[in-house]
């Protein structure tokens, strides 16, 4: 997420670029992590957040958690962020070959992603404050693709991105990895924060 940092630097912006490292531990200890970081950072808001993919998730587990406290929180961008859960966490745990090659690739962290009752977006609360969700709907993946069917990034539908109670929505033409160095989804994302709703 450098560029966006960078750009976000020169609009005035000071910026935390965190890091975690999500195929060692669980979403909860990811999401704890993180909020404590944030919490050596700075520790008054409001604050803003940009997140990419299972970032967002980790905001939310730490908002419900009370590891954020929601006065801390001012506007939210998330990018790629598989809110309803992952298909892809449903289907390839259980394939031969493939299952062992996901839980190591994604750790447990990826293993809690599905959308199942059981998975951790589906017992996380709606969002009461400004979210911004962009969902990709271009893919270099087709076979991750043609497990998805539905409109996708190549990791998540477009339609699992969305979060009960968020602000705006919006739909581009990249694929997932691409969401956080797009020249346009960035323009988004500072309008967002800037403004409490993408550009249109």
């Amino acid at each position: 997420m450098r560029r966006l940092e960078r750009t976000l630097r020169a609009r005035g912006y000071d910026t935390l670029n965190h890091g975690y490292p999500s195929r060692m531990d669980d979403i909860a200890t990811l999401a704890a992590g993180m909020a404590h970081c944030v919490a050596e950072w700075a520790d008054n808001g409001p604050l803003d957040f940009v997140t990419h993919s299972l970032g967002g998730i980790l905001v939310r587990v730490a908002v419900a958690a009370g590891d954020l406290p929601r006065d801390l929180i001012g506007r939210v961008v998330m990018l790629g962020t598989p809110n309803e859960g992952s298909e892809l966490a449903d289907l390839l745990p259980a394939m031969p070959v493939v299952g062992p090659l996901y839980a190591r690739v994604t750790g447990p962290a990826g293993l809690e992603l599905g959308t199942t009752e059981l998975g951790v977006p589906a017992q996380l609360p709606p969002v009461d404050f400004e979210v911004g969700v962009i969902a990709g709907d271009r893919s270099w993946n087709p076979w991750f693709s043609a497990l998805l069917r539905e409109p996708n990034d190549g990791k998540v539908r477009v339609d699992s991105t969305r979060v009960a109670g968020m602000t705006d929505f919006l739909v581009v033409p990249h694929w997932h990895p691409m969401l956080v160095t797009a020249p346009d989804v960035i323009e988004q994302v500072v309008h967002f924060l800037e403004c409490g709703a993408f550009k249109r």
